[in-house]
């Protein structure tokens, strides 16, 4: 069992060859023995997939209580360096990867329409506003966050949210915001609710920090109400949802649903609920919050990354305030802080009128290459909807990982579904990693096996024909 919080049972019957080095396992304490294994790991005696003994084994082999291994066993899963697998036994862990957003293995002859990037091209110049903010140098013990951002971005973010006290932080960027925040509030081991298909980054972000990922199923309008239940019932002590422009699938909260998750979370109102609106500015959907009016714990992330680009590396996040101090707990005057030279900069656009018109001009743009993408796949009879985002999440007849195999054949990189599952089995009631909507499958005819997604905002018509024709062979 993994991620689940169990261990070896005292009395399970044994399970696979232990590794040489796990002979050397010693201590007559659970944490001598924690600490044995971890010296073992260290110096290469003990390596990924190792085989550790049975509880029983190791308890007669010490001359201690079952316990006593039981405990040891625990303290290593808890720290990630372990694994337990029923009947499989207890092996050393192996560091877990996971696609990257933004990243593929390169390839020179293949068309990459998977990165999910936004078009540089798109993005507004900082070259006349960097000369503005240059020349002020910020010093030890200064404020975390610049007073003229942090008053800006107050008026922008509490629009958006029901709670009348809020605080208001800056991280370096959404990937950053989402791993001081659920670092601050829960402990190795928690579950968090998170979509299902998700986010990479925040999928990554949750194997990493050693918290259990809990999927949530995802429709044409969002988070599934439930399936939120069912995780908050199982014990999900926080939830990500992307209210607009959910990456992979580009749905978004609707009105009706966004009430439904509502009143799900009002029973939870302790449980941390993070709002990644991460396409913000760009997005031609309304944002929908699903934080509770009283709710005590909540935080809206929203980055700069799609509209001033990746490289500005920052994110504005409104919070109630016990939330906000756990976050800040490693953003401190003399100790840490995001660039204010960073921070300046991305004021002076977001309050540049010219800079502004470049991003609703670059949201146009993205939902007007996908609605042709659509459009195009139409055409050889896949039927689709754009979504919103910047990537298009396309129906395929046969396993994901095949169709995207098949496709780098032909020449093409795109996301196959399966990267973007939160869990490591298929959820109850679904045939495959990508959530099959009942408008797609009675669209398109068939039994849907899967999806696939591309950033075909980045193609020419030219290209964007011969992509659709290729996934329809």
């Amino acid at each position: 069992m993994t991620g689940t919080g169990a261990v070896e049972p005292a009395g399970a019957p044994a399970g696979p060859r232990e590794a040489d080095g796990a002979a050397e396992i010693a201590g007559t304490s659970a944490a001598e023995i924690a600490g044995s294994v971890r010296s073992l790991i260290e110096r290469g005696r003990l390596g990924a997939g190792d085989a550790l003994p049975p509880v029983r084994t190791l308890a007669d082999r010490l001359g201690v209580n079952r316990n006593t291994a039981t405990a040891a066993y625990r303290q290593l899963r808890d720290a990630g360096l372990v694994v337990a697998s029923g009947r499989g036994g207890t092996r050393v862990a192996a560091p877990t990867e996971v696609a990257r957003e933004g990243f593929a293995s390169p390839a020179a002859d293949l068309c990459d329409v998977g990165n999910g990037n936004p078009d540089p091209a798109l993005i507004p110049s900082p070259e006349d506003a960097l000369g503005a903010v240059l020349g002020r140098p910020v010093l030890y013990g200064a404020p975390v966050i610049d007073p003229d951002l942090a008053a800006w971005a107050r008026d922008w973010l509490s629009a958006d949210l029901a709670a009348a006290d809020i605080r208001i932080s800056v991280t370096n960027g959404a990937a950053d915001a989402l791993e001081r925040l659920l670092s601050g509030s829960l402990s190795r081991g928690d579950a968090v609710a998170i979509e299902d298909p998700g986010f990479l980054t925040g999928i990554h972000t949750i194997r990493v920090g050693g918290f259990e990922a809990v999927g949530v199923a995802v429709d044409d309008e969002g988070l599934t109400p439930g399936g939120l239940r069912a995780a908050l019932e199982a014990g999900a002590r926080a939830v990500i949802c992307t209210p607009r422009a959910q990456n992979p699938t580009g749905a978004s909260v609707s009105h009706e649903r966004a009430r439904a998750l509502r009143a799900v979370l009002a029973d939870y109102p302790y449980a941390l609920v993070i709002e990644d609106d991460h396409f913000s500015l760009l997005s031609r959907r309304p944002f929908r919050s699903i934080v509770p009016a009283g709710h005590r714990r909540f935080a809206l992330v929203r980055s700069v990354s799609k509209f001033l680009g990746p490289d500005m590396s920052l994110a504005l996040v409104a919070s109630d305030p016990h939330t906000a101090e756990r976050l800040g707990l490693r953003l401190r005057p003399g100790t840490a802080w995001v660039s204010h030279l960073l921070q300046r900069l991305s004021l002076a656009l977001l309050t540049d009128h010219e800079a502004l018109a470049d991003v609703e001009r670059a949201g146009e743009h993205y939902a007007a290459r996908n609605r042709a993408f659509c459009d195009r796949l139409a055409e050889h009879g896949i039927v689709c909807e754009p979504g919103d985002g910047l990537n298009v999440w396309v129906p395929v007849r046969e396993p994901s990982v095949e169709t995207a195999a098949r496709l780098r054949e032909a020449g093409w990189l795109v996301r196959a579904g399966d990267d973007f599952r939160s869990g490591d089995a298929p959820p109850a009631g679904r045939s495959t990693a990508a959530s099959t909507s009942a408008s797609d499958a009675a669209a398109n005819g068939a039994a849907l096996v899967g999806h696939i997604r591309v950033t075909a905002h980045l193609l020419n018509d030219t290209d964007q024909t011969a992509l659709a024709a290729a996934i329809a062979g």
